[in-house]
């Protein structure tokens, strides 16, 4: 039988920490990567030029750079382990089935993507979706998920590939119910409700009306759509991503009092590991999430 036959090849741990470190030209990044401390990072790319017989970055105070030797050796390794990236998640969604584990905010789930997720479902029976929605905060757990959709100011996040989806806007809504605004400083007398881990809303919509950043009350949510069915029951004034509100808006549930729309700091994103970008499933569900948001679908 014919064997393949190959060099000695050096130690994988030894590969990983030096295609990280110089993918990031960072040993304390790699390091992170890694979950292992800076010293680790050093010995083993120490001991990976010493079996190699050759340098492959040149060690300053504060920063370290590729040798020609490192350049010329790092792509090799980078190109390998996609690969096996890439073959590894081919593998396991084939064994692992076909589940598709989506990390999503309640408020986007119940009022945007659940009432239209049959479209999908009819399109890729063989996708079984999952929703995860008990997570605080912004930004995609990639231990936890195949994918998520986030808004956030920071897609640059190492390992990690992001799509952009769109542009929003923050936007007051309120009850048709309550008591007429004229001006925006109307606003002012009624409860002003808000995210708590999105404290500056308001800031920035009142300083866009030119209004006092001092609201008289305001009551907090640690979710959209709490603060949205609290506006809904006539308790205050919400102020909340336009697409989150826009099925309220459209039913008449909600209104916007005033046509003032401030751009969100924040983009919408479809984000997920970037070796699984290419994953079968997490395709279909982007092109179809794509879909659905350009054909005006909100």
């Amino acid at each position: 039988m014919y064997r393949r036959t190959v060099p000695n090849l050096p130690p994988l741990a030894s590969l990983r920490a030096f295609e990280a470190a110089a993918r990031h030209l960072s040993f304390r990044a790699a390091a992170e990567e890694l979950s292992v401390t800076q010293s680790a990072i050093s010995h083993q790319i120490a001991e990976l030029e010493k079996r190699l017989g050759v340098k492959l970055f040149d060690r300053h105070s504060r920063r370290v750079e590729l040798t020609a030797a490192g350049a010329q050796y790092h792509p090799f390794l980078r190109d390998a382990f996609d690969r096996i990236a890439q073959g590894t998640v081919l593998v396991t969604s084939t064994v692992a089935g076909r589940e598709l584990d989506v990390q999503v905010y309640v408020t986007l789930a119940v009022r945007w993507l659940i009432p239209r997720l049959h479209t999908f479902s009819a399109a890729h029976p063989e996708i079984r979706v999952r929703f995860d929605t008990s997570r605080r905060g912004w930004e995609f757990d990639e231990n936890n998920g195949d994918v998520g959709i986030v808004c956030t100011e920071h897609a640059d996040r190492p390992n990690l590939h992001y799509t952009h989806l769109f542009d929003d806007q923050l936007t007051p809504v309120c009850s048709p119910k309550l008591k007429p605004m004229r001006k925006p400083a109307d606003l002012l007398a009624f409860p002003l409700l808000q995210l708590f881990t999105a404290p500056d809303d308001w800031h920035i919509w009142l300083t866009a009306a030119a209004l006092p950043d001092s609201p008289p009350s305001m009551i907090t949510f640690d979710s959209y759509l709490l603060a949205l069915e609290s506006a809904i029951d006539g308790q205050g004034i919400a102020i909340v991503p336009r697409f989150l509100a826009a099925s309220d808006l459209r039913n008449g549930r909600l209104i916007a009092p005033f046509p003032i729309d401030v751009p969100h700091p924040k983009r919408w994103y479809l984000v997920c590991r970037s070796e699984r970008r290419n994953d079968p499933r997490i395709v279909a569900f982007g092109e179809w999430l794509r879909r659905e948001i350009s054909s005006g679908a909100a």
